[in-house]
């Protein structure tokens, strides 16, 4: 029974809930405000809500029938039989759980003062983001099919993740750390909009309507080098706004396989092949995280 459980978490997608804590606590590090049980708090959460959203996703799309013979991304355990459904059910409040915990750990440790206006905040700010974890395809009207995917993934993959992690380090926030913010919330939208690239044909046939079916494959494919070209500007500027040392540009490292992304998606004919892409992506985009961030230690 571990195969199949380490399947529904994909564990691929892992590297990508990372970046957001790696980047915030990064820039909170070039800022001298970095604590260690923050940036662990913070990872675990982050790993703990990407997990749950993969987990909800496997079973939301099996009681909607999205996972059908026109698929052609990874096998759902649901779908397949190899996790039953009550199984799954029984997973998502688990993991639900542990999630809220880690959050609640790391509210009292990035808060120790006690400041309870604060708290609040990031407790609603978390119970949100489980439910937006869940809700993508689990629910009466799960936003994963009406198209604001998009902009759920660039909140809390990119402004909440970073910025809110940056926060708790130090109780400080600057207005240019929204910038890298954004970067890595367009990276992320750019791993959701791959997703649905590859399952433009099977989400029209079950009425899934991501941004990509309401667009049309060629427009998303636009779509995905804009994205990808905004992340790199964003995070120029940032740069560029307060530049005094060459180590800043560590991240142009990351930038060579941000741009190979890009290209072969616009030339994609073949969906099945995104799936490589996918992985890809989502680990240019840890790149550009550590890079990014121990550029502006340096």
């Amino acid at each position: 029974m571990i195969k199949p459980w380490i399947h529904a978490a994909r564990l691929r997608t892992l590297p990508l809930a990372l970046s957001g804590s790696i980047l915030g606590s990064l820039l909170a590090a070039a800022d001298g405000v970095f604590r260690w049980n923050i940036f662990l708090l913070a990872a675990l959460t982050s790993l703990l809500l990407q997990v749950l959203s993969n987990l909800a996703n496997d079973y939301g799309d099996f009681t909607r029938g999205t996972d059908n013979h026109e698929r052609i991304g990874p096998d759902r355990m649901v779908s397949t039989g190899a996790i039953t459904p009550r199984q799954m059910v029984w997973a998502i409040v688990i993991v639900s759980l542990l999630a809220l915990v880690s959050g609640i750990l790391l509210i009292i440790k990035g808060f120790p003062d006690g400041n309870v206006f604060l708290k609040l905040v990031y407790l609603i700010l978390g119970l949100a983001a489980i439910g937006a974890a869940i809700n993508y395809t689990v629910g009466k009207n799960p936003y994963g099919y009406s198209g604001f995917g998009d902009i759920f993934v660039f909140l809390f993959f990119g402004l909440l993740a970073v910025v809110g992690t940056y926060f708790l380090h130090g109780q400080v926030l600057h207005m240019e750390v929204f910038l890298p913010a954004i970067s890595l919330g367009l990276l992320s939208t750019g791993v959701l909009n791959l997703n649905n690239l590859r399952d433009e044909r099977s989400d029209i046939l079950t009425h899934k309507h991501t941004l990509v079916v309401k667009m049309g494959g060629k427009w998303g494919r636009i779509y995905h080098a804009a994205l990808i070209l905004f992340a790199i500007l964003t995070a120029s500027i940032y740069v560029s706004l307060d530049f005094h040392s060459i180590y800043q540009l560590l991240f142009i490292l990351s930038i060579p396989f941000l741009l190979r992304n890009m290209v072969v998606v616009l030339r994609n004919k073949v969906p099945s092949e995104l799936n490589m892409e996918l992985r890809n992506l989502s680990l240019s985009t840890l790149l550009f995280s550590v890079t990014f961030g121990i550029g502006l230690i340096l």
